[in-house]
């Protein structure tokens, strides 16, 4: 453990390959208690790479991740106890119940008042009258606010959020912005990777521009305040040598 105020997620080094192609690029990061990192970049900039190194799902190349302060070796099982991910797949059953998703969950996690924490976990997010619908019956918004349940079921101390507005309904998105607003009123670390400038400043203590799989921009939540975001990005994007911003990206 690192003395109370070290960082709570570290990143040294790391490096991702895929045969030739090069992912990530020796990223180095120290994230604190209460940081709220934004990762934005084109596509193929290696950010979900990234994301799957820091919350122990891939194997780096090269380089170490750190959780307060103990490095981690992949498929360590602290990972799964120490970190929450809520990534593309979701990681749900479709044929379990939403109850029975948390439920299986819980118990991979060690987790012993499951009576307790599924409830309120459904509720937080706005399905506790969905709780015995199988997975395969919930629409899009619904599979992913169960996936933020599971994601945070456990208390994690880091919170990773590959792209988590994408799809979400106005309601969905709701509910997800106020989870995400409780986590930094609890302290929590949190790394998010998304396109959409305006939703990933909107709670941002600092922030990253990803390209061609290294930081090639970072900056805080004062930095951000006076540098005109979206012609920053866009220049940063086109002197690394990146695509622009696809249309799809919203500023608003």
């Amino acid at each position: 453990m690192t003395s109370p105020g070290g960082p709570v997620l570290e990143a040294r080094g790391l490096a991702r390959e895929y045969g030739p192609v090069v992912a990530v690029r020796a990223v180095d990061l120290a994230l604190e208690e209460s940081d709220f990192l934004t990762i934005f970049g084109p596509n193929g900039a290696g950010k979900t790479s990234l994301l799957g190194m820091l919350g122990g799902a891939m194997r780096p190349s090269r380089g170490q991740v750190l959780i307060q302060g103990q490095a981690l070796s992949y498929g360590d099982v602290e990972w799964r106890h120490r970190v929450g991910i809520l990534s593309h797949r979701g990681f749900l059953y479709g044929r379990l119940t939403a109850e029975e998703n948390l439920r299986f969950y819980g118990r991979l996690f060690g987790l012993s008042d499951l009576d307790r924490r599924v409830p309120a976990r459904l509720a937080r997010v706005g399905l506790e009258n969905r709780a015995r619908f199988q997975v395969r019956q919930l629409s899009h918004g619904m599979r992913q606010r169960l996936a933020l349940a599971r994601a945070l079921l456990h208390d994690p101390d880091v919170v990773l959020l590959d792209e988590p507005y994408t799809g979400l309904d106005p309601s969905a998105a709701t509910v997800l912005r106020g989870v995400l607003q409780e986590l930094r009123e609890w302290r929590r670390t949190v790394v998010m990777v998304t396109h959409n400038l305006s939703q990933g400043l909107e709670l941002a203590t600092r922030v990253a521009i990803q390209v061609r799989g290294r930081f090639a921009w970072e900056g805080t939540g004062d930095d951000i305040a006076a540098s005109g975001f979206e012609a920053l990005y866009h220049e940063v994007v086109e002197s690394e040598g990146g695509a622009r911003a696809p249309a799809g990206v919203a500023t608003k």
